[in-house]
């Protein structure tokens, strides 16, 4: 019998084609197997080398009766053993078309600025090597895309949004060895109570990144290193860990002129490192947007789990809302509880619109996700299926964008839903912690191997 080497892949789209009936619309794709790796690698077990299944419908060809009886998959290297994708219909994404997706498409212009900015040739997916960039395409992939964005920019209806990632995009559900299930939680901006001006009522300093804060990108030393970093400072003319968290809150930074603002409560401080981002207002009313500017480098760890190791809490009670009362009303052990997180967090002023997430791009409430780049790269559109905390049992399913990073936020399968600021939005976001899935919409062009 002789050898095929290339599979038919047949993914929606929006344009008419020579299919009929139920299935028209259907594009056939040519993507090749045989040559995405040298035969020599083709033949060896390598741990690295996973599966993207890529399912699709069973479709008669135009001069051929026989039927493909099962699904072709392609063999892409990954960033990390488990990671697998698989190509489904838009008609698989439950509640896909419920009239949201052009405030989606308003946050995904956004991104298009940096996307937009991308080398044309320089992979999508930062990974230790070029092959899972099949379907993740390149950057002249997301140029495209995005410049068919702007023109449905003067005409944003939830209906012309639908048709554009239709026509454009292709989602493939996640999973993680297996598992299409991960954990999904929230945050959102903080507001806290602040000064410029250090006072008997507002003690608490929010910290500016140190200047000997040194940040080494591994991948300059090794391709397989590439995306990972070393947070540090010079002592001795040699790297080491920069000060942990009990070491900061006990002062070793003072007297260098880092504190930026002073608050007035140190539990507020805490949640404001965890999110990320947040606003102080001042005695006169004014107030300023504070930012992400740095790390310490330290190891994140989260508290909970602590409270739930001695029996203070159990799994189903933990929240932000439940955190924060026992550190409220425990104050003489709340520090050292807070310290058990060694990671620290630096910040600057923020001027206009915010918050600002890893993209350098204001955050849009109810539509920026934070994930792991390592699997969703930031400005990927996502499709989110989960329930809302705030309604129990209730879904909660919406599309998307990857805007945004996080210390906590580690895996395939895992995100955490911008909620926005004031009292709905702390509700939502310290009490989500739910299970669901992530669909990502990656570009059909790519799938093609082609340009639009």
């Amino acid at each position: 019998m002789q050898k095929v080497r290339w599979w038919m892949v047949t993914p929606n789209v929006s344009r008419k084609l020579l299919i009929s009936g139920h299935l028209r619309g259907i594009q056939r794709l040519m993507i090749q197997i045989g040559r995405l790796l040298p035969p020599a690698v083709r033949t060896k077990t390598v741990t690295s080398i996973l599966w993207i299944e890529i399912i699709f419908f069973v479709l008669p060809l135009v001069s051929c009766s026989q039927y493909f009886s099962s699904p072709p998959k392609l063999l892409l290297l990954t960033p990390k053993p488990g990671a697998t994708l698989t190509m489904v219909g838009f008609e698989q994404l439950l509640g896909w078309g419920a009239g949201r997706e052009n405030q989606a498409l308003a946050a995904f212009l956004k991104s298009c600025k940096k996307l937009s900015k991308l080398p044309a040739d320089a992979f999508f997916l930062e990974n230790k090597t070029e092959a899972p960039s099949k379907v993740y395409g390149r950057g002249f992939h997301w140029h495209e895309v995005c410049e068919k964005a702007r023109r449905f920019k003067p005409n944003l209806t939830p209906a012309n949004a639908k048709k554009y990632f239709e026509t454009y995009f292709v989602p493939y559900r996640m999973s993680n060895k297996g598992n299409d299930d991960g954990l999904i939680t929230g945050y959102f901006e903080p507001h806290l109570l602040g000064s410029r001006k250090p006072t008997r009522r507002f003690w608490v300093p929010l910290y500016k990144k140190p200047g000997d804060l040194v940040s080494i990108d591994l991948g300059v030393f090794r391709q397989k290193w590439k995306g990972e970093q070393l947070v540090g400072k010079v002592k001795n003319s040699k790297l080491v860990p920069y000060e942990e968290r009990s070491e900061i809150e006990e002062g070793s930074l003072k007297g260098r002129d880092l504190e930026l603002l002073w608050v007035d409560d140190p539990v507020e401080a805490f949640f404001l490192h965890i999110q990320g981002s947040g606003s102080v207002v001042f005695p006169d009313g004014k107030q300023t947007r504070v930012g992400y500017a740095g790390k310490n480098g330290q190891p994140y760890f989260a508290i909970g789990r602590d409270l739930v190791a001695r029996g203070v809490l159990t799994k189903t009670q933990v929240s932000l809302q439940s955190i924060r009362s026992w550190l409220k009303r425990h104050p003489e052990e709340a520090q050292a509880l807070m310290n058990k997180n060694k990671s620290y967090v630096f910040f600057r002023a923020i001027q206009g619109p915010g918050p600002i997430g890893a993209q350098g791009i204001p955050l849009t409430p109810g539509h920026s996700l934070a994930t792991d780049k390592r699997f969703v790269p930031l400005g990927t559109p996502v499709w989110l299926d989960t329930i809302n905390p705030l309604l129990p049992g209730v879904p909660l399913r919406r599309l998307v964008i990857a805007q945004d990073t996080g210390g906590a936020i580690k895996g395939v399968v895992r995100a955490d839903l911008f909620w926005g600021a004031g009292r709905r939005a702390r509700q939502g976001a310290g009490r989500m912690k739910e299970m669901g899935r992530l669909y990502i919409l990656l570009p059909r062009a790519a799938l093609a191997g082609r340009r639009n």
